[in-house]
């Protein structure tokens, strides 16, 4: 039969079938920014290893955790010591666990059904039933040995765990080593933690999860095909865990065949292991810093003017609208109960706001698109009156009408041209008195968003950060949303959406995916950056389908708003800027509570931008919710006054070309 058979009984024998493979983890790739500064880093620390062996007991692991604890004073978490683990520590005594045998009887150990001897972990489950409370009651000594015993006990073969870590002395280390026939499969090893530094991009770096942790449940056998351990640390949120694949690394695996008398016979690396890489961003620390000092201050600012009690925070983005690199992501929240201000940079992806006049290139666009204008159309700027409900109209003409071109309507900000434009798309050009048909709402709702996400409102941004927003479309889809649509007072966007939409009006139409990592590196012993691996290349997601005499018309539009005339909607932003910038500013007037039963009329203040007006090098979105609008309509220009500083800032420390 083995020679008929030899393969088939050769897999039934001791030698053969003792060989394992064992994958041993890698030292986890650090994040740089942009100057090479590291902003995640790995701090090393001391570990005691244990290596388990399929020959070792319950009762050897109990003994060797008994003398670990003697020999080093670190604590050893027990916060996670449960009863039943105490009692599997009692029971891994050979003199307790034959105690609690007596207190079977042999009824016990048979399943009353079938009169078959019942499993052995059933059995086992009996025996930790039979312990009493009273004999679990440990001191903190031994509490810190059934800790270490739990860990040692969980290790599968021939894997490596750590059992505790810190940073022991040269004596206690040298007593493990000098103890190493009776601490048998402990060793003195390295592990890191993850380091981040004192940085307004922590909220957007993401998190990893601990040696003790592990894999999360929901992602194991994902990650587990991939060549992961169980206990593997993975990123789990934003940058860590969009480029998990690349700051893991490679996990070394090792063949290992014991004898019959379950020792090691032979160990062979399969795969050598091989530390993460690293990652650049695309962002430097110190522009970073002095846009994020920028928001606060002005928002602080604004705060003392009286315009923002009410306010949640403010955000700003700056990119290059040629390649889409961020070159920042700043954010605040205000606690509006308490005055304090925080960091969260999270919240310029994450965060949606309604836009106002910023998006009036957007329907513009959507007018040229579905043939209702032509060119530097001229429509009439005039008070719109829809049957049953209030007129709208333009707060510079006073209820009268004037004539102006699409250009104007971006530099005056004319609500009633986007009206127009709106309605001509439904196929019911303006008329005063005029109702509205519903039927074809629908369709002309997804005609406008449409065009909108050719520029990345409402679409995803591409960026390379896990679950960023796409924004919010609204769902009640009235004649009233519909006009409102038209002129930034409905659909919720993302800081990170406008600035998109500035880079691709930038960019002459083409829309280019953004993106937070310049590229990935190799890793230095010493962990620092090695070699450049690969460079994050810029890609096209799509291009506006307009003409590029019309997309001229889009960016003189957003250069009279700061350059124009007395009713330029955009000045603020060229007073006292260094270059020239193209802009178009936006308010989206609403109510919110004042925490008292009452209501407060507010508006959030928006900016998208580029700059220089020739050779756009940065686009910009700011956005700054809920800022009192005074009874006399005035309200901030804390959101202009930001651009043109972030301009500035740019072009003392790197210089326009």
């Amino acid at each position: 039969m083995q020679i008929m058979n030899k393969s088939f009984y050769d897999k039934k024998t001791v030698t053969s079938g003792s060989v394992t493979k064992v994958t041993e983890g890698s030292v986890r790739g650090q994040i740089f920014d942009a100057k090479g500064i590291a902003l995640v880093s790995n701090k090393t620390l001391q570990t005691i290893n244990f290596t388990r062996s399929p020959a070792m007991t319950a009762e050897q692991m109990r003994g060797i955790a008994l003398k670990l604890v003697n020999i080093i004073q670190e604590p050893v978490e027990t916060d996670t010591l449960t009863t039943r683990d105490k009692k599997d520590f009692f029971l891994a005594d050979p003199k307790n666990l034959s105690g609690v045998r007596e207190r079977l009887k042999k009824s016990d150990y048979v399943d009353p059904k079938t009169s078959e001897k019942l499993p052995e972990g059933e059995i086992y489950a009996k025996y930790v039933d039979k312990v009493s409370d009273d004999e679990i009651l440990y001191d903190t000594e031994t509490e810190r040995a059934a800790t270490c015993y739990k860990r040692m006990n969980g290790t599968s073969n021939f894997t490596t765990n750590i059992i505790t870590s810190g940073e022991f002395t040269a004596e206690q280390l040298a007593k493990i080593a000098e103890n190493e026939r009776n601490l048998k499969g402990l060793a003195i090893g390295n592990t890191w933690n993850r380091e981040y530094s004192d940085s307004t991009l922590n909220s957007i770096l993401g998190t990893v999860t601990s040696e003790k942790n592990g894999i999360p449940a929901e992602k194991l056998d994902d990650y587990l095909k991939k060549g992961y351990s169980r206990n593997d640390r993975v990123g789990t949120s934003y940058i860590e865990k969009g480029y998990e694949d690349v700051l893991h690394g490679i996990n070394a695996v090792k063949e290992i065949s014991i004898d019959k008398n379950g020792e090691i016979a032979n160990e062979q690396t399969l795969v050598q292991g091989e530390r993460g890489k690293n990652l650049k961003l695309t962002i430097d620390s110190k522009f970073q810093q002095g846009v994020q000092d920028i928001l606060k201050n002005n928002f602080i600012k604004l705060q003392n003017e009286g315009y923002g009690t009410y306010s949640a925070g403010a955000y700003v983005v700056v990119m290059n609208p040629s390649t889409g690199a961020i070159y920042a992501l700043s954010g605040i929240v205000h606690d509006v109960k308490t005055g304090e201000i925080t960091d969260n940079a999270l919240g310029t992806i994450k965060n949606v706001y309604t836009p106002g006049s910023v998006v009036k290139m957007g329907t513009l666009t959507a007018g040229w698109e579905n043939h209702v204008l032509v060119g530097n159309q001229v429509l009439n700027d005039q008070p719109i009156e829809i049957q049953g409900s209030a007129p709208k109209q333009s707060w510079f003409t006073n209820g009268q009408t004037t004539s102006i071109t699409a250009v104007q309507s971006l530099e005056y900000s004319s609500n009633p041209y986007m009206i127009q434009t709106a309605l001509a798309i439904l196929g019911q050009p303006y008329q005063k008195g005029m109702g509205i048909y519903t039927s074809k709402l629908e369709e002309s709702f997804n005609k406008i968003r449409k065009s909108y996400a050719e520029y990345g409102l409402g679409a995803s941004t591409g960026i390379d950060i896990p679950d960023e927003s796409e924004g919010f479309n609204g769902v009640d889809e009235t004649a009233a949303n519909y006009l409102d649509e038209s002129f930034g007072q409905y659909d919720n966007y993302t800081p990170l959406q406008l600035a998109q939409y500035a880079a691709t009006l930038a960019n002459d139409g083409k829309r280019v995916s953004s993106h937070i990592v310049e590229g990935i590196y190799e890793s230095n012993d010493d962990g620092s950056l090695g070699a450049l691996h690969k460079t994050i290349e810029p890609k096209t997601l799509n291009t506006v389908e307009i003409s590029q005499e019309n997309m001229s018309l889009l960016q003189q539009g957003m250069y009279q708003v700061t350059h124009g005339g007395g009713m330029a909607t955009g000045l603020n932003v060229m007073e006292n800027a260094s270059v020239s910038i193209n802009a178009k500013t936006g308010t989206s007037e609403t109510y919110v509570s004042d925490g008292n039963g009452g209501l407060v009329y507010t508006s959030v203040n928006n900016v998208v931008a580029y700059a220089p007006s020739e050779n756009p090098q940065i686009a910009i979105s700011v956005m700054v919710p809920d800022t009192i609008i005074r009874d006399d309509g005035v309200t901030t220009h804390a959101n202009q006054y930001i651009t043109r500083d972030i301009v500035n800032l740019y072009h003392a420390i790197y210089g326009f070309k």
